[in-house]
């Protein structure tokens, strides 16, 4: 599924500070002159945020190669992110949202319906985000699957476009 546009794409990344899987303090300010892979997932241990938090983990070499870090948000406890990357083995940087106010700032809390009850939950939506903090690419509702490969091939795209 490619990017689409959205009213996000070409606009600051929204700033942030969340905890770690180990409490510590992590901003978006720190990956400043980098780029950053921001992806947003339901829950830890769950079949489709297992696949896509292991596509990403497997792809983060190569991730780094381009100079890009890749950070996983979800509302799960520090104490359940320490847990998941312990258990899949991931390398990943898993920041705690337990509050929704980042997921609220990249509009990726939503109102969802299951069993004919609505309730806010997490959408699964990825941001590409260059050196200068500007968002240059959005994936909503992501179908995971593939995605990671997805991402890394635009962000390949975009680098050779700004001559990197």
């Amino acid at each position: 599924m490619a990017p689409k546009t959205d009213s996000f794409t070409g606009k600051n990344a929204p700033a942030f500070c969340l905890p770690d899987a180990q409490g510590t303090q992590v901003c978006l300010e720190q990956f400043r002159n980098r780029w950053i892979v921001l992806y947003f997932y339901p829950r830890d241990n769950t079949p489709g945020c297992t696949l896509e938090a292991m596509q990403f983990n497997a792809a983060l070499e190569k991730f780094a190669e381009l100079d890009t870090q890749v950070v996983g948000v979800s509302t799960d406890s520090q104490e359940s992110h320490q847990k998941f990357a312990e258990k899949r083995n991931l390398n990943i940087l898993l920041l705690s949202d337990t509050k929704h106010t980042v997921l609220s700032a990249y509009d990726s809390w939503k109102p969802k319906t299951m069993f004919g009850k609505e309730f806010f939950g997490t959408q699964r939506d990825t941001f590409l985000i260059d050196p200068a903090g500007i968002i240059l690419a959005v994936w909503r509702k992501v179908s995971v699957k593939g995605h990671a490969e997805e991402v890394k091939a635009v962000l390949l795209e975009k680098q050779k476009a700004e001559g990197k």
